[in-house]
């Protein structure tokens, strides 16, 4: 029996000394920073297989390989981190392995650390595990072998039962087939119960195989990828999700059934009850309310301006059922979907029907019914029938029900009979105005006195009201008054005057100034050279376009903006004594179905009339939108240097 157990020992470690050695060979043929010159580290390979149980657990076991191929790459790799929440998940650091540029395989074996993740305004006990690789040069390789099983929404339970998903019976995975780093080969696999109908498509790109194969208990699913190369950036780019190969899977048989299921999981916990404290408050609250879109609008500001955003832990069904009223009203504190529980019970209390809905902020969501969602809102249906949207968690400060920054995106209601994906339609620019307008004299000395108004709609009046927003009111004069030292920091401000930002529900934002600018205009002995205070810019916090970057000609992605907008402006300025004018300058225009651009000027006797316009008709823009939306851009900036010369 001991020669056994001897030549048991034996086999096992000639076993693995082989594995080693073909570990070994597969680094050093893996090629360097010579092969990889975008990368600080290279994925040999990359491999998850999945195990899915029929109550939805679903056990996974993830095997890496990466290579060092820079310094930078080296400190990356120094540690084995593994996120996890453990109310919903468990995760192992199983085995790693540190193999040697020398050709040295030490196993490490330092102690795994289990502590607190950094937390900033969600404090639901998210976990890190930890341990420490120690000092990498170029060349070395670190494998990981690790276990998790559970799910990325939170669940407190009992054993096993806490890792079940919360559609139980159901699996879902979003599987990036993309990466920062290169990797030689990436492979997904799945084993489900037969009973199971897996739905499943792959975005933005090509997989190199998949397979699918059943017996009597089980199906099988295979998806590889090889040749990974990093994925590519560029500013102000939708998101990576959006333009990389991705594979979506889900067992959920469409949207309705996903709408229904965040229906009753809600309605089963009482989440929208209203208490009768809070149902007195809102009777309260809307006891002026002229119409009922005056009281939706009253209740969703309430929310907005009066429950912060820091979320706490309910425990369980916590990460995707609604905190109930009577917690969300006594704290005063939540995340998305605890605001948009209170809402909803303030607006039930107020006699609407209303309901929760699921959507994804920053990201398109594919049509495949996964849990592709990051945000949660209220949708309240209006007497005529149809179904509006309210954000209390982007509305603070914003004279909007629902975020036009949050136009185009996909969301799914959370309705009694289910629902099917929708996607938020297009704000016109003209609901996100920004208008300025002046008037100015300029003396012979060149010395200016003026005045400029500026207003706003929608969110061109969110921004502008930043002044104010981000700052205790005894500050808000001085941050107004900043905005026009922009303009030139030698600018006397004699008046100014704004409306009270505590009362922006009752009308956009207005601020006017009343000014003089020494030396404004360069005046010699033979001419007068200046350009208009509105063409050199101004209050630019409203306009994010002129932010992006405008360096390349063409983009391979699409991108975005903050919101749709429109831009007026229009100055008339009173001018000194001149003999002629050197000749104007010509702007050219854009107009495109989404981007429009014209300014110019005109000239008659002493008076000079100065016009710009810019139109940007939605937030998200396809990468062929890019050359019209960068001249648009680029012209407005051009205006800001160009000059007017006036002979005497």
């Amino acid at each position: 029996m001991k020669k056994q157990y001897f030549f048991l020992i034996l086999l096992l470690l000639f076993s693995l000394g082989l594995w080693a050695q073909n570990y070994t060979n597969l680094i050093a043929k893996a090629g360097d920073s010579k092969d990889y010159p975008k990368s600080a580290v290279l994925g040999i390979f990359d491999s998850t297989r999945v195990e899915m149980q029929e109550s939805g657990l679903s056990y996974y076991y993830m095997h890496k390989l990466t290579k060092v191929l820079t310094h930078t790459g080296a400190k990356q790799l120094r540690v084995v981190k593994l996120g996890y929440d453990p109310l919903s998940a468990y995760v192992e650091i199983q085995k790693v392995v540190l193999y040697k540029k020398s050709g040295e395989v030490i196993e490490i074996e330092n102690p795994i650390l289990d502590y607190a993740a950094p937390a900033r305004a969600i404090y639901w006990g998210a976990r890190e595990k930890m341990m420490e690789v120690g000092r990498l040069v170029p060349g070395d390789a670190v494998e990981v072998v690790s276990f998790k099983k559970g799910y990325t929404y939170a669940l407190l339970a009992d054993e096993e039962e806490k890792y079940i998903p919360p559609m139980r019976g159901h699996f879902y995975d979003i599987v990036p087939f993309w990466s920062k780093h290169a990797i030689q080969e990436k492979v997904y696999q799945l084993r489900t119960p037969k009973d199971k109908n897996l739905q499943f498509e792959v975005y933005y790109g090509e997989l190199s195989a998949i397979n699918q194969s059943e017996d009597a208990t089980f199906k099988y699913y295979s998806f590889s990828k090889e040749d990974i190369t990093p994925a590519k950036s560029e500013p102000n780019m939708v998101s990576k999700n959006n333009v990389n190969t991705k594979l979506l899977m889900s067992t959920s048989p469409d949207w309705y059934a996903k709408g229904k299921w965040f229906y009753k999981v809600n309605e089963d916990y009482g989440a929208f009850d209203p208490t009768l404290r809070v149902t007195r408050f809102v009777s309260y609250l809307i006891r002026n309310a002229e119409n009922e879109l005056d009281s939706i609008s009253i209740l969703t500001h309430w929310v907005a301006d009066n429950m912060r955003y820091s979320g706490i832990s309910i425990g369980t069904g916590e990460g995707y059922t609604l905190h109930n009223c009577e917690m969300n009203f006594a704290d005063r504190c939540g995340v998305c979907k605890d605001k948009a529980s209170l809402l909803i019970s303030m607006l039930r209390a107020a006699g609407f029907e209303s309901y929760a809905a699921m959507t994804m902020a920053g990201e398109r969501i594919e049509d495949i019914p996964a849990d592709q969602f990051n945000h949660s809102i209220t949708v309240v249906k209006m007497r005529n029938g149809e179904w509006k949207l309210l954000d209390p968690t982007w509305v603070p400060g914003v004279r909007e029900l629902w975020s036009s920054a949050e136009q185009q995106q996909g969301y799914l209601m959370g309705l009694p009979d289910g629902s099917d994906l929708q996607y938020t339609p297009i704000s016109p620019p003209e609901n996100h105005y920004v208008r300025m307008k002046a008037n100015s004299v300029i003396d012979e000395q060149g010395n200016l006195k003026g005045s400029i108004t500026i207003t706003a709609e929608g969110q061109s009046d969110a921004a502008v009201r930043g002044v104010f927003r981000y700052s205790v009111r005894t500050e808000w004069r001085k941050n107004v008054e900043k905005e026009l030292l922009k303009l030139n920091p030698a600018a006397q401000i004699t008046n100014v005057e704004y409306t009270d930002n505590d009362k922006y529900l009752e009308q956009p934002v207005s601020i006017s100034y009343e000014y003089t600018i020494p030396n404004f205009a360069l005046v010699t002995p033979e001419e007068i050279i200046f350009t208009p205070a509105l063409a050199q810019g101004i209050f630019k916090r409203a306009m994010s376009h002129l932010y992006l970057k405008t360096t390349a000609e063409e983009k391979e992605f699409g991108f975005k903006d903050r919101c749709s907008r429109l831009v007026e402006m229009e100055e008339t300025i009173s001018l000194p004594a001149y003999k002629e004018a050197l000749a104007l300058p010509v702007v050219e225009q854009v107009d495109s179905p989404y981007v429009k651009y014209q300014a110019g000027y005109s000239l008659k006797d002493q008076e000079l009339s100065f016009v710009q316009n810019a139109s940007y008709g939605k937030r998200v823009y396809e990468a062929k939108e890019w050359p019209d939306y960068r001249k648009a851009v680029k012209l407005q900036k051009e205006m800001e240097t160009k000059k007017i010369i006036l002979k005497k």
